[in-house]
Protein backbone atom coordinates (compact mmCIF):
# COMPACT_ATOMS: atom_id res chain seq x y z
CA UNK A 1 0.00 0.00 0.00
CA UNK A 2 1.35 3.48 -0.88
CA UNK A 3 2.05 6.53 1.63
CA UNK A 4 -1.93 7.72 0.98
CA UNK A 5 -3.62 6.29 3.88
CA UNK A 6 -0.69 7.94 5.75
CA UNK A 7 -0.93 11.43 4.45
CA UNK A 8 -4.76 11.08 4.92
CA UNK A 9 -5.33 9.87 8.10
CA UNK A 10 -2.59 12.18 9.28
CA UNK A 11 -4.28 14.79 7.45
CA UNK A 12 -7.56 13.86 9.07
CA UNK A 13 -6.15 13.53 12.96
CA UNK A 14 -4.84 16.81 12.88
CA UNK A 15 -7.71 19.14 11.02
CA UNK A 16 -10.16 16.92 13.89
CA UNK A 17 -7.86 17.50 17.16
CA UNK A 18 -7.10 21.32 16.16
CA UNK A 19 -10.95 21.97 15.57
CA UNK A 20 -12.59 20.18 18.15
CA UNK A 21 -10.50 19.89 21.66
CA UNK A 22 -11.34 22.34 24.35
CA UNK A 23 -14.77 24.39 24.10
CA UNK A 24 -15.15 25.55 20.96
CA UNK A 25 -17.92 27.87 18.85
CA UNK A 26 -19.16 25.48 16.56
CA UNK A 27 -19.48 27.98 12.92
CA UNK A 28 -19.90 27.86 9.30
CA UNK A 29 -16.53 27.47 8.79
CA UNK A 30 -16.10 25.09 11.12
CA UNK A 31 -18.45 22.91 9.49
CA UNK A 32 -17.25 23.21 5.90
CA UNK A 33 -13.77 22.62 6.58
CA UNK A 34 -13.40 18.77 6.73
CA UNK A 35 -15.73 18.70 3.96
CA UNK A 36 -13.50 20.37 1.96
CA UNK A 37 -10.29 18.30 3.26
CA UNK A 38 -12.20 15.16 1.76
CA UNK A 39 -13.47 17.43 -1.39
CA UNK A 40 -9.85 17.76 -1.63
CA UNK A 41 -8.55 14.99 -1.12
CA UNK A 42 -10.22 12.24 -2.55
CA UNK A 43 -9.28 13.49 -5.66
CA UNK A 44 -5.45 13.17 -5.11
CA UNK A 45 -5.17 9.97 -3.41
CA UNK A 46 -8.44 7.61 -4.85
CA UNK A 47 -8.24 7.09 -8.67
CA UNK A 48 -10.41 4.32 -9.16
CA UNK A 49 -12.13 3.18 -6.81
CA UNK A 50 -13.59 -0.19 -6.84
CA UNK A 51 -17.18 -0.66 -8.03
CA UNK A 52 -17.80 -4.33 -8.15
CA UNK A 53 -16.54 -7.74 -6.64
CA UNK A 54 -14.74 -8.09 -3.16
CA UNK A 55 -12.88 -4.68 -3.67
CA UNK A 56 -16.76 -2.59 -3.69
CA UNK A 57 -17.96 -4.77 -0.56
CA UNK A 58 -14.63 -4.15 1.40
CA UNK A 59 -15.26 -0.04 0.65
CA UNK A 60 -18.35 0.01 2.00
CA UNK A 61 -17.70 -1.82 4.69
CA UNK A 62 -14.93 0.18 5.99
CA UNK A 63 -16.92 3.22 5.21
CA UNK A 64 -19.64 2.69 7.24
CA UNK A 65 -17.44 1.08 10.38
CA UNK A 66 -15.73 4.78 9.23
CA UNK A 67 -19.01 6.41 10.10
CA UNK A 68 -19.99 3.96 12.93
CA UNK A 69 -16.78 5.21 15.03
CA UNK A 70 -17.15 9.00 13.90
CA UNK A 71 -21.01 9.33 15.35
CA UNK A 72 -19.47 7.59 18.63
CA UNK A 73 -17.57 10.10 18.99
CA UNK A 74 -19.21 12.86 18.08
CA UNK A 75 -22.20 11.88 20.71
CA UNK A 76 -20.75 10.20 23.24
CA UNK A 77 -16.97 11.89 23.52
CA UNK A 78 -18.06 15.52 22.59
CA UNK A 79 -20.70 17.64 24.34
CA UNK A 80 -22.90 20.23 22.50
CA UNK A 81 -24.24 23.03 24.11
CA UNK A 82 -26.11 26.72 23.98
CA UNK A 83 -23.67 29.13 25.04
CA UNK A 84 -27.01 31.99 25.81
CA UNK A 85 -24.37 34.51 26.98
CA UNK A 86 -22.17 35.26 23.88
CA UNK A 87 -25.72 34.12 21.55
CA UNK A 88 -23.71 30.62 20.60
CA UNK A 89 -23.36 26.93 19.92
CA UNK A 90 -20.65 25.41 21.19
CA UNK A 91 -18.90 22.14 21.64
CA UNK A 92 -16.78 20.28 24.49
CA UNK A 93 -14.53 17.81 24.06
CA UNK A 94 -10.99 16.55 26.29
CA UNK A 95 -8.69 13.99 26.28
CA UNK A 96 -10.94 10.95 26.00
CA UNK A 97 -11.98 12.29 22.59
CA UNK A 98 -8.32 13.16 21.80
CA UNK A 99 -7.46 9.29 22.90
CA UNK A 100 -10.33 7.70 21.10
CA UNK A 101 -9.09 9.76 17.58
CA UNK A 102 -5.44 8.65 18.06
CA UNK A 103 -6.17 5.11 19.13
CA UNK A 104 -8.26 4.32 15.88
CA UNK A 105 -6.15 6.29 13.21
CA UNK A 106 -2.80 4.74 15.16
CA UNK A 107 -4.58 1.58 14.33
CA UNK A 108 -5.23 1.99 10.56
CA UNK A 109 -1.84 3.23 10.22
CA UNK A 110 -0.03 0.00 12.68
CA UNK A 111 -2.31 -1.95 9.95
CA UNK A 112 -0.66 -0.23 7.16
CA UNK A 113 2.76 -0.52 8.47
CA UNK A 114 1.93 -4.37 9.16
CA UNK A 115 0.82 -5.12 5.90
CA UNK A 116 4.30 -3.56 3.99
CA UNK A 117 6.71 -4.98 6.91
CA UNK A 118 5.06 -7.54 9.17
CA UNK A 119 2.60 -9.75 6.83
CA UNK A 120 3.21 -8.49 3.45
CA UNK A 121 2.88 -12.00 2.11
CA UNK A 122 0.00 -13.66 4.24
CA UNK A 123 -1.96 -10.48 3.32
CA UNK A 124 -0.68 -10.46 -0.25
CA UNK A 125 -2.07 -14.45 -0.53
CA UNK A 126 -5.42 -13.35 1.41
CA UNK A 127 -6.01 -10.45 -1.26
CA UNK A 128 -5.18 -13.08 -4.44
CA UNK A 129 -7.47 -15.54 -2.88
CA UNK A 130 -10.34 -13.05 -2.75
CA UNK A 131 -9.31 -11.05 -5.56
CA UNK A 132 -8.55 -7.81 -3.95
CA UNK A 133 -6.51 -5.39 -5.69
CA UNK A 134 -3.92 -3.09 -3.24
CA UNK A 135 -5.85 -0.13 -4.87
CA UNK A 136 -9.07 -1.34 -3.43
CA UNK A 137 -7.90 -2.01 0.00
CA UNK A 138 -6.25 1.42 0.02
CA UNK A 139 -8.72 3.13 -0.84
CA UNK A 140 -10.96 1.32 1.81
CA UNK A 141 -8.77 2.66 4.55
CA UNK A 142 -8.79 6.32 3.37
CA UNK A 143 -13.27 6.05 2.68
CA UNK A 144 -12.90 4.85 6.37
CA UNK A 145 -10.94 8.02 7.66
CA UNK A 146 -13.00 10.62 5.47
CA UNK A 147 -16.68 8.77 6.65
CA UNK A 148 -15.46 9.53 10.36
CA UNK A 149 -14.69 13.04 10.10
CA UNK A 150 -17.79 13.66 7.84
CA UNK A 151 -20.04 11.86 10.22
CA UNK A 152 -18.02 14.55 12.97
CA UNK A 153 -19.02 17.23 10.66
CA UNK A 154 -22.70 16.41 10.78
CA UNK A 155 -23.21 15.61 14.32
CA UNK A 156 -21.82 19.08 14.87
CA UNK A 157 -23.66 20.88 12.17
CA UNK A 158 -27.24 19.03 13.77
CA UNK A 159 -25.99 19.93 17.07
CA UNK A 160 -25.88 23.63 15.88
CA UNK A 161 -29.47 23.88 14.22
CA UNK A 162 -31.07 22.14 17.85
CA UNK A 163 -29.25 24.12 20.23
CA UNK A 164 -29.58 27.72 18.64
CA UNK A 165 -29.63 29.99 21.48
CA UNK A 166 -32.77 32.62 21.31
CA UNK A 167 -31.57 36.18 19.99
CA UNK A 168 -32.86 39.43 21.78
CA UNK A 169 -34.64 40.59 19.05
CA UNK A 170 -36.36 36.96 18.87
CA UNK A 171 -37.18 37.66 22.41
CA UNK A 172 -38.44 40.95 21.75
CA UNK A 173 -40.75 39.67 19.21
CA UNK A 174 -42.44 37.06 21.60
CA UNK A 175 -42.81 39.85 24.23
CA UNK A 176 -44.79 41.85 22.02
CA UNK A 177 -46.96 39.77 20.66
CA UNK A 178 -48.14 38.58 24.20
CA UNK A 179 -48.34 42.11 24.97
CA UNK A 180 -50.74 42.70 21.65
CA UNK A 181 -52.59 39.79 22.85
CA UNK A 182 -52.96 40.44 26.61
CA UNK A 183 -54.24 44.26 24.96
CA UNK A 184 -56.94 42.17 22.90
CA UNK A 185 -57.92 40.13 25.75
CA UNK A 186 -58.20 43.64 28.44
CA UNK A 187 -61.18 45.65 26.46
CA UNK A 188 -63.26 41.61 27.02
CA UNK A 189 -62.40 41.49 30.40
CA UNK A 190 -62.80 45.23 31.35
CA UNK A 191 -66.63 45.24 29.69
CA UNK A 192 -67.68 41.59 31.87
CA UNK A 193 -66.35 43.77 34.59
CA UNK A 194 -68.58 46.93 34.31
CA UNK A 195 -71.60 44.58 33.14
CA UNK A 196 -71.03 42.60 36.42
CA UNK A 197 -70.94 46.47 38.36
CA UNK A 198 -74.29 47.53 36.67
CA UNK A 199 -75.87 44.01 37.58
CA UNK A 200 -75.04 43.87 41.16
CA UNK A 201 -75.96 47.84 41.45
CA UNK A 202 -79.45 47.29 39.97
Amino acid sequence: MSSSVLIVNLAVLLAVLEADLGRRTISRLRIIRPLLLAVALVPLFVERPATAGTGEVLELVLTAAGAVLGVFAATRLMHVEADPAHHRVVSRAGAGYAAFWVTVIAARLAFTYGANHWYNSQLGHWMATNSLSPDALTDSLIFMALAMTITRTLRLAAGRHTHTPTTPTANRVEGDRMTAANMAVRPGRNLRHDLAGRRSQG
